[in-house]
């Protein structure tokens, strides 16, 4: 007789007690930072683009029918990290010190690795705008290639590390 046995499920950690974009009363709105003190805060995401061989290679070659992909992309992660409070409801707008994007190439993938760091003195954190730099960025390589391959695939865009604040330092994985 076969044994069952139960999955092990992960969660993912809780970073507080409560939702913080969430009144008494059920209702979005959004948190109230002026009491915090403006710290450095820094932020890294990454995610990545899935294509064949043949796209990398057009892309590695500098080839693509609209230009350069990845030059393109750079410059939209940077555009959307400073556009993240026009994106996302209830994001703080945050005068940024540094936005940075790395796209590299990986013929094993075979695809494009993005990584935003993104930088801020202020009182709230850069998460979501690193985030959203990479999906962005993300979405650009797609948009550039996406007359030769419709079947690219955007997968795993997540925080990799937070710097800063009152909830210190995450790394993900650690």
């Amino acid at each position: 007789m076969a044994r069952k046995t139960k999955a092990k499920t992960t969660k993912a950690e809780p970073t507080g007690t409560a939702l913080t974009h969430i009144d008494a009363k059920g209702e979005a709105r959004m948190v109230d930072v002026s009491a915090k003190p403006a710290t450095e805060r820094t932020a890294v995401a990454e995610g990545r683009v899935l294509m064949s061989k043949a796209t990398l290679a057009l892309i590695e070659s500098g080839q693509a029918k609209k230009g350069d992909v990845l030059a393109t992309a750079r410059i939209a992660g940077i555009m959307a990290a400073k556009r993240t409070s026009d994106l996302i409801p209830l994001c703080h707008p945050l005068a940024l010190s540094k936005v940075t994007i790395e796209i590299a190439t990986d013929a094993k993938l075979p695809g494009c690795i993005v990584r935003a760091s993104v930088k801020v003195t202020g009182p709230t954190g850069v998460e979501m705008e690193a985030l959203t730099a990479v999906s962005v960025a993300c979405l650009t390589i797609y948009d550039m290639i996406k007359a030769v391959e419709r079947g690219v695939r955007i997968e795993g865009i997540h925080l990799i590390e937070k710097i800063g604040g009152k909830s210190g330092h995450y790394r993900a994985g650690a």
